[in-house]
């Protein structure tokens, strides 16, 4: 596919979106262009999930390379021809241009007789939230596509279009989310003397929380606690019975994690008890911290070098990152390419008016060629 073709193939998933492990469309082209090219695909890994091979070497030279398919429920507010067909879905982080990328490398090498290690070009479902990196793992991934080390690549708004920026050991955050419920003894608005307001309770709450960061975190290490919802069973002239507060935390240690938890439990006790309220906090984890290895990063970071400028200390980012999931099982290294910094090009990743940069598209096909061809030896 010359690089029209590829932008065509690009404006074409975008304006098909899909979401999580419903990729029934998106999954079909790609591997479909991917068969007509000669490799070995294997459909259905992890529910969703494509492995697309050149088998040229042994195992132990094997590497794989990932890019992300699923589009994002948000409803989209660009008006250029490609925008989404679909409302309440849109590709809203870029996931249609990273898999054209891999798509055009993986047509490319396949016509590359230099190409003397196997390749595995992993397409992931399910990546917002969370979940799809972990459905291929348990669906065998890595027992049955064997690889030494596994890569993978994500847009950037805000950055200079065709630049690179990476670094070694934790790079994207974690993901944690909360809910806490606050129980307490409803009534009429009138009366509040009568009951007990967890509303005031919540307040108190969501003010202390703010706390936790500037006060149990280390200032060495970096932290976000966002309360992002508030709900209760009250109306107008009723004082509720209960109101619950939801929200988002991030970080790149799970020592962070650990505090934030444990003192968000203190803290929502300690409000219930003095106002004598119940409290009950639900603490999960969404992402684990994305880890870059060392090594890894060299490798990739040179292969950037070989294409475009790279920034080989930069972030790390407070976005997560399901490409973390994989980096539990095999090293590896996640490497950001510019988007650009004007118009939907420079819109933050989730706007509803975002959109990717095809000019960039030349620029991911030849880093990941790059990418497969170094160190075939080593």
């Amino acid at each position: 596919m010359a690089n029209p073709d590829l932008t065509a193939f690009r404006r074409d998933l975008h304006k098909h979106p899909e979401t999580g492990f419903e990729l029934a469309r998106t999954a079909g082209l790609i591997a479909d262009k991917l068969e007509q090219a000669g490799l070995e695909v294997r459909r259905g890994i992890g529910g969703a999930g494509i492995v697309a091979s050149l088998r040229r070497g042994t195992d132990e030279s094997a590497i794989g390379l990932r890019a992300d398919m699923d589009a994002l429920p948000i409803t989209e507010k660009n008006g250029f021809p490609h925008c989404s067909v679909h409302a309440g879905k849109f590709h809203g982080c870029g996931h249609d241009g990273h898999s054209t990328m891999l798509v055009g490398a993986a047509l490319e090498l396949a016509r590359d007789d230099s190409l003397a290690r196997t390749v595995h070009f992993i397409f992931q479902p399910d990546e917002e939230n969370g979940t799809g990196a972990a459905a291929m793992i348990a669906d065998g991934l890595f027992e049955r596509f064997p690889m030494r080390e596994i890569y993978g690549l994500h847009n950037l708004p805000g950055m200079t279009a065709g630049n690179f920026a990476v670094k070694a050991g934790p790079f994207c955050a974690f993901e944690d989310n909360f809910e806490i419920t606050i129980t307490g003894r409803g009534g009429h608005s009138s009366m509040p003397e009568k009951g007990i307001d967890p509303i005031v309770v919540a307040g108190s709450v969501i003010m202390q929380l703010q706390s936790i960061v500037s006060r149990n975190v280390s200032a060495a290490d970096r932290a976000v606690v966002s309360v992002t919802g508030i709900q209760t069973d009250g109306a107008r002239n009723i004082i509720p019975d209960t109101v619950v507060i939801t929200g988002d935390c991030r970080g790149f240690e799970r020592h962070v994690s650990r505090k934030i938890s444990e003192r968000m439990n203190e803290i929502v006790q300690g409000a219930c008890a003095a106002h004598g309220a119940k409290g009950e906090v639900s603490y999960s984890t969404s992402f684990r911290p994305l880890v870059n290895d060392a090594e890894c990063t060299e490798i990739i970071a040179d292969a950037a070098a070989g294409v475009s400028e790279v920034d080989r200390d930069y972030g790390p980012v407070t976005f997560s990152e399901d490409f973390a999931e994989f980096l539990q099982h095999c090293p590896g290294a996640f490497i950001l390419l510019g988007n650009g910094t004007e118009g939907a090009h420079g819109m933050s990743l989730h706007n509803p008016a975002y959109d990717f940069n095809d000019e960039i598209i030349r620029t991911g096909v030849d880093f990941w060629k790059t990418l497969a061809l170094s160190r075939q030896g080593a």
